[in-house]
C-alpha cells in the first residue's frame, strides 16, 4: 500500500509531530509513505515524494509543518481535481491523510465522489471548529501562546488604570476566547455564540470601579469584528483608557505542547489502522477521551457548536 500525507488550510503546531508519526508508524507496518508539498497546490503541481525516516528527523518539537501547506483556488475547477487524481496515480497512493480543518474536508469530498480517491481526515486547526471531534490538533498549542501573551498584558495592565481588549482569532468559532476567558480570569468575554448585554456589563464595571478596580482584561473573538467597537467602549462608557492587541497569526506558531504531541501520535495511529482496515473516507474524532472515526460526509455536512455547558461557566463575563 502507498499511502500520502498533506497539510492544507492554515497550519498549526502539531502537524509537525503528526508527520513525524505518520512515517514511522507507516514503514512500521510495510506501507510506504508519501509527501505532499504545499498542499492542494502541490497535488495539483505534483509535488509528491516518497518519505523516509531522515526526512522526519528532529522535527517533533518545531511548530509549523515540513511539508508546507497552502489553499488552492484551482481546486475548485474539475480540470485541475483531475490532474491531481493522476498524479496521486503515477505514485499508486491509494489512500491520503489530511491534515486540515473544515475546507480541506470539504475540498476532498468533492474529490472522493468524482474520482473514488480514499482520504482520512485529521483534524488539525486551532479554532476547533470541527463536527464530531471535541479537539483538533493544535489547540492546546494555541491556548497556551495566548495563556502566556494574556499574562504578560495583565502585567502592564495592573500597572496602569486601563482596559485591555484582546482578539483572538478562531473564524467564526469563539472556542479560543471562551477558553482563554475562562483560564485568564477576565473580566469580559465576547463570542459569536452567545449574546451579550454591554448595558448590563457597564453596570457591573462602574460598580467595580466604585468598589476599587483598576484594569479590565476583555476577551474578545475576531469573529464579531467589533474588538475596536469595545476598546472604544471601554473609553467612552466606563471612562477608562483602552488598548486593543490583536494576537493574530502568533497563535498558530510555537513548539507544540505536549498534549499536542501526544494527540498527533494517537491521531495519525487511528488514521493508519483504518487504512490498514480498508475503512475510506472518515475523519478521526476526539471523543469523550478517546478516539474514534465518523464518515466525512457526516463532518462536513454539520456545523460545530461549542458546549453550552461552556458557554455558561462565562456567562457573568458577557452580561
Amino acid at each position: 500500500m502507498n499511502i500520502a500525507i498533506m497539510a492544507s488550510g492554515g497550519d498549526c503546531s502539531g502537524m509537525n509531530p503528526a508527520t513525524k508519526r505518520f512515517v514511522e508508524y507507516s514503514i512500521q507496518n510495510g506501507i510506504t509513505p508519501y509527501f505532499i508539498y504545499e498542499g492542494l497546490e502541490g497535488l495539483i503541481d505534483s509535488k509528491i515524494k516518497k518519505a523516509t525516516f531522515t526526512d522526519v528527523s528532529g522535527i517533533i518539537y518545531r511548530g509549523g509543518t515540513i511539508i508546507r501547506s497552502s489553499r488552492s483556488k484551482k481546486f475548485y475547477e474539475k480540470k485541475y481535481r483531475q490532474i491531481a487524481y493522476e498524479n496521486l496515480k503515477k505514485h499508486s497512493i491509494e489512500t491520503v491523510i489530511v491534515l486540515g480543518g473544515d475546507g480541506s474536508f470539504r475540498a476532498f469530498e468533492i474529490f472522493i465522489n468524482e474520482f473514488g480517491v480514499n482520504f482520512i481526515g485529521i483534524p488539525a486547526t486551532i479554532d476547533n471548529d470541527i463536527y464530531g471531534t471535541e479537539y483538533c490538533l493544535g489547540v492546546d498549542t494555541a491556548l497556551n501562546i495566548i495563556r502566556g501573551a494574556v499574562d504578560d498584558i495583565r502585567d502592564t495592565a495592573s500597572s496602569f488604570n486601563r482596559a485591555f481588549v484582546i482578539e483572538t482569532m478562531g473564524r467564526e468559532c469563539g472556542y479560543l476566547a471562551l477558553i482563554t476567558a475562562l483560564t485568564s480570569g477576565a473580566e469580559m468575554c465576547l463570542i459569536p455564540e452567545a449574546s451579550y448585554n454591554l448595558d448590563s456589563l457597564k453596570k457591573k464595571f462602574l460598580k467595580q470601579i466604585d468598589e476599587g478596580r483598576r484594569y479590565f482584561i476583555a476577551i474578545v473573538s475576531e469573529g464579531l469584528k467589533i474588538s475596536e467597537e469595545i476598546k472604544e467602549w471601554f473609553e467612552n462608557e466606563i471612562g477608562f483608557e483602552s488598548r486593543l492587541t490583536v494576537l493574530g497569526h502568533i497563535q498558530r506558531g510555537g513548539n507544540p505542547t505536549v498534549f499536542d504531541r501526544f494527540t498527533a501520535f494517537e491521531f495519525v495511529t487511528f488514521a493508519i489502522d483504518l487504512a490498514l482496515k480498508g475503512e475510506k473516507n472518515k475523519i478521526v474524532v476526539y471523543k469523550n477521551s478517546k478516539f474514534e472515526s465518523i464518515d466525512s460526509k457526516i463532518a462536513t455536512s454539520n456545523i460545530y457548536k461549542i458546549d453550552e455547558k461552556l458557554i455558561g461557566l462565562a456567562k457573568e463575563m458577557m452580561e
